[in-house]
């Protein structure tokens, strides 16, 4: 064999462990924190300016996500919360169910939003489990494929959106950028 193949061989060997490498960081296991802020301003397919806001905390674990979700001053009475599977710029299905007011499709045990007479305010913490997870099964993720939805997060491709009655496709919203930790 001649050098100069020895050496593109070399070449090849190592960017194909720097590969190996990249995508174990990228899709791998481990846990990481998740700190977003929600605002109208966030929303698709248009951004919306409203006194609503949110703030949404997630421990993402290989096995579970346990997150605190606050929101207030919405301009509706909230009907339901999710974490959705789609990019920044778009309107995704539901994965899971963050809190439930109105809707009669979310599981058994959803905790509810927000208590009356205040429907435009509140706080929800809770689990979302393996078996918590929804879909959205025309998107790729059928229910109950928990690792799919990690790999969503990790990826940066999944929002948690708080819907009103005033707005019912949601009102505030954030991408999910999770950081390693």
């Amino acid at each position: 064999m001649s050098r100069r193949r020895v050496q593109l061989t070399a070449v090849v060997a190592v960017m194909g462990l720097l590969g190996v490498a990249a995508a174990a960081v990228a899709g791998g296991g481990g846990n990481r924190n998740v700190r977003e802020h929600l605002t109208g301003y966030a929303e698709t397919p248009l951004a919306l300016s409203t006194s609503g806001f949110g703030d949404f905390k997630a421990k993402v674990r290989d096995d579970r996500i346990e997150y605190k979700l606050t929101f207030g001053q919405l301009e509706g009475d909230v009907t339901q919360a999710h974490i959705h599977f789609g990019s920044e710029s778009q309107s995704g299905g539901i994965s899971a169910f963050l809190c439930n007011q109105t809707n009669p499709a979310a599981p058994a045990g959803t905790p509810a939003c927000a208590t009356a007479p205040d429907l435009r305010s509140g706080t929800v913490e809770g689990t979302i489990e393996p078996s918590d997870v929804v879909g959205p099964a025309g998107q790729g993720i059928d229910p109950g494929q928990y690792g799919e939805l990690l790999r969503a997060i990790r990826a940066g491709a999944t929002y948690a959106n708080v819907h009103s009655s005033k707005y019912p496709g949601g009102e505030v919203r954030a991408q999910l950028e999770g950081h390693h930790h």
